[in-house]
């Protein structure tokens, strides 16, 4: 099990520098994290992934440690339920290029049904 040892937000850049215990480091972007939230609403209480969109200009807002254990992140669009556990967080951290590009499919897949026209036969 991994333990974060450090966290460092840049708000200008709105990256969030993670460190853990065995020296590794990662740096996440606030829409990578916002996207990839582990609150019920976006994990969608079972029914898989709600897909989040536009939060190209989100930033963290506040920071709130929850025990040893896990970090709260505090956005700037009022989003700030679900915990990021060390665990969660080390998983989003070494899955990052997997989870975005999959993020990405599904935005793509999302636009181009938006675009799509159900065609209506009249008998």
């Amino acid at each position: 099990m991994y333990i974060v040892t450090k966290l460092h937000y840049h708000q200008k850049s709105n990256i969030l520098d993670i460190y853990f215990d065995d020296d590794k480091h990662f740096a996440l972007s606030c829409e990578f994290l916002r996207t990839h939230s582990p609150s019920a609403e976006v994990q969608n209480h079972g029914a898989g992934v709600k897909l989040v969109l536009n939060k190209h200009n989100v930033s963290i807002s506040k920071l709130e440690p929850v025990g040893h254990y896990a970090i709260r992140l505090c956005f700037d669009d009022a989003h700030n339920s679900g915990l990021y556990s060390w665990q969660y967080l080390r998983t989003l951290c070494v899955e990052q290029a997997q989870l975005w590009d999959k993020y990405l499919q599904r935005v793509q897949a999302h636009k181009e049904s938006e675009h799509s026209v159900p065609i209506k036969f009249m008998p």
